[in-house]
């Protein structure tokens, strides 16, 4: 009688993990629908796995960085802007809110990390991310030999919008923002707060997904901010994501649902405005987790009156 033949088992050890894949500069995004299979003019949103069940962030800055010379203006910044949220960036001056901004709206190209807009990269796939954004930028040289009137023209015709459309929204646009009286002025003939206002206009007229706003009421008279602030939100409550970098507290704390505190470069302390403020004042939490906090000493020549 034959012994029954026993085929060989492998040998046991632990189980072959494949190594991550090593980073890159060129960021693969999710594929998204085809813009010629997209109804009513909607625009394209990423494909999502089954597993995927959270909403996707309005945007998700992850690792961005970039060196100026041997100054490292942002090292590192990694934020999750939840869909709907107005959220606040604050900084000391030269904290890198500017430059992380920038880059994470297409505007300057980082050196390393990647930012998503509703899932889509904003560095692989520019024009689909940036038909989601509407952006106001700090010092940012708008054409301004047109009239006010003619650039919120040109912003929405630049983007593919039709011309009736758009000659409805610009009317609306400077009545909200009171900038009827000046519409045929030219833009180099405004001030610097009608300047800022029509730039935010600009940032409008598409009806983007997200708002990106950079110091958006600096130089603004009171009147006109509480006219913006009311735009924003009602645009928030409508599901939009606003994201403002400002350096006014009591402002961002009133506002914003959600803020991130940012210095040095790095983030420190991002979250809901309660979560990060933590029983202070969100100027008093700004100044712990910043430093510099101090009484000014000397200065008696001031104090001889």
């Amino acid at each position: 009688m034959t012994e029954p033949r026993h085929e060989p088992t492998p040998a046991s050890g632990p189980p072959q993990v494949s190594a991550p894949p090593q980073a890159s500069a060129t960021h693969q995004a999710p594929e998204t629908q085809p813009v010629d299979q997209l109804q009513d003019g909607a625009l394209p949103l990423p494909s999502r796995g089954p597993a995927e069940d959270a909403p996707l962030a309005a945007l998700s800055i992850r690792g961005l960085a970039k060196r100026f010379g041997e100054k490292i203006a942002v090292d590192g910044v990694s934020l999750e802007v939840p869909a709907g949220s107005f959220y606040g960036m604050v900084g000391p001056n030269g904290a890198g809110k500017t430059t992380t901004l920038s880059m994470a709206t297409g505007l300057l190209r980082p050196d390393f990390g990647t930012a998503l807009v509703h899932g889509v990269d904003v560095w692989a796939r520019p024009l689909e991310a940036k038909k989601l954004m509407g952006v106001l930028p700090d010092g940012v040289r708008l054409f301004d030999r047109l009239t006010g009137e003619q650039l919120v023209t040109y912003s929405g015709l630049l983007r593919g919008m039709d011309r009736d459309v758009v000659g409805s929204r610009v009317s609306e646009l400077l009545a909200a923002l009171d900038l009827q009286a000046d519409a045929g002025t030219l833009v180099v003939d405004y001030s610097a707060g009608m300047t800022k206002k029509i730039a935010l206009a600009s940032a409008l007229i598409h009806a983007p997904r997200l708002l990106v706003l950079d110091e958006p009421f600096e130089s603004v008279d009171p009147v006109s901010a509480s006219n913006i602030r009311g735009i924003l939100e009602s645009y928030v409550a409508s599901g939009g994501t606003v994201i403002v970098s400002s350096h006014v507290m009591d402002l961002v704390q009133r506002m914003c649902s959600h803020v991130a505190v940012v210095a040095g470069g790095r983030v420190l302390a991002a979250g809901s405005v309660d979560e990060v403020r933590n029983g202070s004042t969100l100027e008093e939490r700004f100044v712990q987790l910043v430093g510099g906090g101090h009484r000014t000493e000397g200065l008696e020549w001031l104090r001889t009156f």
